[in-house]
């Protein structure tokens, strides 16, 4: 795909998106805290239940959307394993920000393209109340993992 091509930000494109993130968190399949879209590439915060395989998860949602939304992605992905608790705020503000940082809105609440499953409907931007420790689902899954 080339970079720079918006496949991502169209009012067509977002709520299916954002539809399929959420069927997923609710079949099961991964917890997606944070998804942000950019123009070209997509950033998630998500953890994964033990028992799957990241790498064939992510595979098989791009393959449906590429066949439903003619999307075209990248090969591979590029993935970064959170090691402490502690971080995931910080790394949920530094997703959230990416579109300040790329210069596309000067207030990252201008961004439309963001969703959590918080607020129950795509393009939200209520967080979640601060969690410490292994609060919540992300930090139940990642508990797990460290169980085996």
């Amino acid at each position: 795909m080339p970079r720079g091509k918006n496949q991502f930000c169209h009012r067509d494109i977002v709520g299916q998106l954002f539809e399929s993130i959420q069927f997923r968190n609710e079949r099961g399949d991964w917890f997606v805290r944070l998804a942000v879209l950019m123009p070209d590439h997509v950033h998630f915060l998500v953890s994964f239940p033990p028992e799957t395989v990241m790498r064939r998860i992510i595979a098989q949602w791009k393959e449906i959307t590429a066949k439903r939304l003619a999307i075209r992605w990248q090969r591979d992905f590029f993935d970064h394993r959170l090691r402490h608790d502690e971080s995931l705020r910080e790394k949920e503000d530094y997703i959230r920000s990416n579109p300040v940082r790329a210069g596309l809105v000067s207030d990252l609440e201008n961004w439309p393209y963001v969703w959590t499953p918080w607020d129950g409907a795509p393009g939200g931007r209520a967080l979640p109340p601060r969690t410490t420790g292994m609060d919540g689902p992300l930090g139940r899954a990642n508990a797990e993992k460290r169980k085996r």
